[in-house]
Protein backbone atom coordinates (compact mmCIF):
# COMPACT_ATOMS: atom_id res chain seq x y z
CA UNK A 1 0.00 0.00 0.00
CA UNK A 2 1.45 3.69 -1.17
CA UNK A 3 2.18 5.88 1.34
CA UNK A 4 2.52 9.16 -0.37
CA UNK A 5 -1.20 10.45 0.12
CA UNK A 6 -3.72 11.32 -1.80
CA UNK A 7 -3.10 11.99 -5.70
CA UNK A 8 -2.90 15.74 -6.48
CA UNK A 9 -5.54 16.78 -9.09
CA UNK A 10 -4.49 18.26 -12.20
CA UNK A 11 -6.09 21.12 -13.88
CA UNK A 12 -6.58 21.33 -17.28
CA UNK A 13 -5.12 23.70 -19.22
CA UNK A 14 -8.00 26.86 -19.86
CA UNK A 15 -9.62 26.82 -22.94
CA UNK A 16 -7.57 29.28 -25.52
CA UNK A 17 -10.77 31.09 -26.42
CA UNK A 18 -13.17 31.61 -23.63
CA UNK A 19 -10.07 31.00 -20.73
CA UNK A 20 -12.74 28.21 -19.35
CA UNK A 21 -11.54 24.98 -17.70
CA UNK A 22 -14.34 23.72 -17.64
CA UNK A 23 -15.25 24.51 -21.30
CA UNK A 24 -11.57 22.26 -21.41
CA UNK A 25 -12.87 19.74 -19.70
CA UNK A 26 -16.29 19.58 -22.13
CA UNK A 27 -14.11 19.39 -25.23
CA UNK A 28 -12.09 16.64 -23.79
CA UNK A 29 -15.05 14.22 -22.90
CA UNK A 30 -16.52 15.40 -26.52
CA UNK A 31 -13.30 14.00 -27.96
CA UNK A 32 -13.33 10.79 -29.81
CA UNK A 33 -10.67 8.76 -31.25
CA UNK A 34 -7.57 11.41 -29.94
CA UNK A 35 -9.20 14.28 -32.43
CA UNK A 36 -8.97 17.26 -30.09
CA UNK A 37 -9.23 19.64 -33.08
CA UNK A 38 -12.77 18.03 -34.92
CA UNK A 39 -14.00 18.31 -30.85
CA UNK A 40 -12.62 21.88 -30.84
CA UNK A 41 -14.53 22.87 -33.96
CA UNK A 42 -18.14 20.86 -32.67
CA UNK A 43 -17.47 22.90 -29.39
CA UNK A 44 -16.79 26.20 -30.87
CA UNK A 45 -19.40 26.08 -33.62
CA UNK A 46 -22.08 24.98 -31.00
CA UNK A 47 -21.50 27.92 -28.35
CA UNK A 48 -21.62 30.45 -31.79
CA UNK A 49 -24.88 28.84 -32.43
CA UNK A 50 -26.04 29.00 -28.96
CA UNK A 51 -25.02 33.02 -28.57
CA UNK A 52 -26.58 33.45 -31.80
CA UNK A 53 -29.88 31.90 -30.79
CA UNK A 54 -29.78 33.43 -26.72
CA UNK A 55 -28.28 37.06 -27.38
CA UNK A 56 -26.02 35.94 -24.69
CA UNK A 57 -22.06 35.55 -24.16
CA UNK A 58 -21.19 31.93 -24.51
CA UNK A 59 -19.43 31.93 -21.16
CA UNK A 60 -22.35 32.61 -19.47
CA UNK A 61 -24.52 30.37 -21.59
CA UNK A 62 -22.10 27.05 -20.74
CA UNK A 63 -22.20 27.88 -17.09
CA UNK A 64 -25.89 28.09 -16.62
CA UNK A 65 -26.74 24.85 -18.82
CA UNK A 66 -23.83 22.89 -16.73
CA UNK A 67 -25.37 24.51 -13.47
CA UNK A 68 -28.98 23.63 -14.45
CA UNK A 69 -27.79 19.83 -15.84
CA UNK A 70 -25.83 18.94 -12.52
CA UNK A 71 -27.63 17.17 -10.09
CA UNK A 72 -28.22 17.60 -6.20
CA UNK A 73 -29.20 13.82 -5.19
CA UNK A 74 -28.58 10.42 -6.29
CA UNK A 75 -29.46 6.97 -4.92
CA UNK A 76 -26.72 5.05 -3.71
CA UNK A 77 -26.79 1.17 -2.77
CA UNK A 78 -26.63 0.46 1.06
CA UNK A 79 -26.34 -2.53 2.92
CA UNK A 80 -28.45 -3.47 5.77
CA UNK A 81 -28.59 -6.51 7.55
CA UNK A 82 -28.54 -8.39 4.55
CA UNK A 83 -30.95 -6.46 2.14
CA UNK A 84 -29.35 -3.84 -0.21
CA UNK A 85 -31.75 -0.60 -0.39
CA UNK A 86 -31.20 2.40 -2.49
CA UNK A 87 -30.59 5.59 -0.25
CA UNK A 88 -30.52 9.01 -1.50
CA UNK A 89 -27.73 11.17 -0.83
CA UNK A 90 -26.13 14.25 -1.96
CA UNK A 91 -23.25 14.15 -4.58
CA UNK A 92 -19.92 15.59 -4.15
CA UNK A 93 -18.86 18.72 -5.89
CA UNK A 94 -16.54 16.81 -8.61
CA UNK A 95 -19.26 14.30 -9.02
CA UNK A 96 -21.90 16.47 -9.95
CA UNK A 97 -19.73 18.50 -12.61
CA UNK A 98 -18.64 14.93 -14.15
CA UNK A 99 -22.07 13.71 -14.66
CA UNK A 100 -23.32 16.94 -16.13
CA UNK A 101 -20.97 16.91 -19.15
CA UNK A 102 -21.22 13.35 -19.59
CA UNK A 103 -25.27 13.80 -19.78
CA UNK A 104 -25.08 16.46 -21.80
CA UNK A 105 -22.79 15.00 -24.42
CA UNK A 106 -24.56 11.45 -24.13
CA UNK A 107 -27.49 13.54 -24.65
CA UNK A 108 -26.54 15.28 -27.81
CA UNK A 109 -25.48 12.43 -29.21
CA UNK A 110 -28.34 11.03 -29.12
CA UNK A 111 -29.85 13.57 -30.92
CA UNK A 112 -31.54 12.69 -34.30
CA UNK A 113 -30.34 13.82 -37.61
CA UNK A 114 -28.32 16.90 -37.84
CA UNK A 115 -24.51 18.07 -37.27
CA UNK A 116 -22.93 17.31 -34.11
CA UNK A 117 -22.67 21.37 -33.64
CA UNK A 118 -26.67 21.60 -34.06
CA UNK A 119 -27.29 18.54 -31.40
CA UNK A 120 -24.85 20.13 -28.77
CA UNK A 121 -26.22 23.45 -29.66
CA UNK A 122 -29.70 22.44 -28.71
CA UNK A 123 -28.69 20.82 -25.97
CA UNK A 124 -27.17 23.47 -24.28
CA UNK A 125 -29.97 25.42 -25.19
CA UNK A 126 -32.71 23.05 -23.75
CA UNK A 127 -30.42 23.07 -20.23
CA UNK A 128 -30.10 26.74 -20.46
CA UNK A 129 -33.45 27.36 -20.28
Amino acid sequence: MPRKGPAVKRLPVPDPIYGSEMMTRFINRLMLDGKKVKAEQIFYGAMAICEEKAQAPAVEIFDKALTNAMPTVEVRPRRVGGQTYQVPMEVRPDRRRTLALRWLIGNARKRAGKSMKEKLANELMDAYN
